[in-house]
């Protein structure tokens, strides 16, 4: 079963500041004789969940279930957005109703598409006791039955420090994940998270550093990290894609898609429930990560505060899994990020082949099996023994190209789809990861000694065996070469 398709096992408690956005619309066309502003014409206006709870609507759009804790006042647009939710299938609305607070409320006054004005309506200082005491209340009866807690920290109040803190603790108590949209600029009230996901403002306000760049962006990640006790940081980063800084693993840069941008109003709602959906299947964050890229592409496409469905998502997954990397460069990358590139091609009924080896010295041999392999599946995924790898295989003085050399000269065959490096003696392991269709390898292998092919078969995959170039082996090109510097 793919990941999107596990997305309506899993359940989400998502806690944070809830609101409702209203939208007037209609046109400017001339100004006021009263003052020099714009006269709006009003043709519509339109009332959609916003907040925390256009999280719960995504997730819910995106075939997951989600219990949504909240805060609103007791006035008519609180109510207004419990009917909204109340009418949202997969979306169970738990709110503790503030007296003395209104119901967050944006209203946005929207002429021809262009945004004229936001006014808002709101108390921001944190919530009383009485109130902290009923939402941790509804936390600590829920998170039983959770697979994943979303932290949606608006600044409204809602998420005080002890009430972070409690259900943090919480959460780690019982082992489920907790993902936060952060709006703070101290991250370490977060401590204990499993993925924080600030912005590039809000990183330059925790770190001080711009995070534009990449290696920005890392170095702000890894300030993070070593400030807190959170376990990674996604730098979100517009137009410049996503950046993931683990504790234990390299950085993934994920680029955005090339796409017209309508909106940008609730993208982050979207990354958000699209990434606790992902880590609630028990996916690697890399995978999370990737999809929740792809969902924010689809969200910025919209007008308004919008939500993504699923079959809106599985039709992002396939149209970047349809367009293959020319640039050398984009297509070696990490163990992770494969295993994600593979699951969206999957998604779409491609299937991938599986080769690898050390490939030191490139020879006919070489490209050989890899266009043998192309030849029997939609995308190839080539492995290549890292340096460590070759010389413990091959001897003190193997290799003769280093691995970003042999990456790179593989990269450049068209037929490669992706590159992947790996430490281990065999590739067992990745092989494990990435579960790919057809898995290829040469003659010199009966198909009973092929590592992996006993788990490629198990999953109903092929094994192909390629008939060997006479004469072509890079022991032998090593071998004559040395012969030939001798005469």
């Amino acid at each position: 079963m793919s990941i999107i398709d596990q997305f309506s096992q899993v359940r989400v408690l998502c806690l944070g500041d809830v609101m409702l956005d209203r939208f007037i619309s209609g046109a400017a066309r001339r100004i006021s004789p009263e003052s020099p502003v714009p006269v709006l014409s009003v043709s519509s206006s339109t009332a959609i969940a916003g907040g925390s709870a256009n999280v719960a609507q995504n997730i819910a759009s995106l075939g997951g279930r989600c219990t949504l804790i909240g805060v609103i006042g007791k006035d008519a647009c609180g109510a207004e957005l419990m009917q909204i939710l109340e009418a949202t299938s997969g979306v169970q609305p738990l709110f503790v109703t503030a007296a003395d607070r209104p119901t967050t409320e944006k209203i946005r006054f929207v002429a021809q598409g262009q945004h004229m004005l936001r006014s808002d309506r709101e108390a921001t200082a944190p919530v009383p006791a009485d109130v902290e005491a009923a939402i941790l209340s509804h936390v600590s009866v829920s998170l039983p039955d959770h697979d994943v807690v979303v932290l949606s920290d608006y600044a409204k109040g809602v998420l005080t420090p002890t009430l972070i803190r409690e259900v943090l603790a919480l959460a780690a108590g019982r082992g489920v994940p907790v993902i936060v949209d952060p709006k703070s600029s101290d991250l370490a009230r977060y401590d204990g998270a499993t993925l924080v996901t600030p912005n590039l403002h809000e990183i330059w306000l925790a770190t001080g550093i711009s995070g534009e760049s990449d290696d920005s962006a890392v170095s702000a990640g890894r300030k993070v990290l070593e400030r807190t006790s959170i376990g990674a940081v996604l730098v979100t980063r517009s137009e410049k894609g996503m950046t993931l800084v683990q504790r234990a693993a390299e950085p993934v840069h994920i680029p955005a898609v090339a796409r017209e941008v309508a909106d940008v109003v609730g993208a982050g709602d979207t990354v958000i429930a699209a990434l606790a959906l992902v880590v609630g299947t028990g996916a690697a964050l890399d995978e999370a990560a990737y999809i929740a890229n792809a969902a924010a592409g689809v969200a910025v496409g919209k007008r308004g505060t919008a939500t993504v469905s699923r079959a809106e998502l599985l039709t992002e997954l396939d149209r970047q899994s349809r367009t293959v990397a020319t640039s050398s460069s984009m297509k070696m990358v990490s163990p992770a990020a494969a295993a994600a590139q593979v699951e969206a091609w999957k998604l779409h009924g491609l299937s991938v082949g599986f080769t690898n080896g050390c490939f030191d010295i490139l020879h006919v041999g070489h490209v050989g099996i890899i266009e043998f392999a192309r030849a029997h599946c939609d995308r190839l995924v080539v492995a290549l023994n890292s340096d460590e790898s070759v010389a413990r295989l091959k001897g003190p003085s193997r290799p003769v190209n280093s691995e970003s050399d042999r990456a790179q000269v593989i990269s450049a065959i068209g037929a490669v789809d992706l590159v992947v490096i790996f430490d281990e003696d065999t590739p067992a392991q990745l092989i494990e990861e990435i579960e790919p269709d057809v898995l290829v390898k040469g003659t010199d292998y009966e198909v009973s000694e092929i590592v992996g092919a006993t788990s490629v078969m198990a999953r109903g995959g092929r094994v192909l065996r390629f008939e060997l170039v006479p004469g072509h082996s890079t022991t032998q090109v090593i071998s004559r070469i040395t012969s030939d510097s001798r005469c």
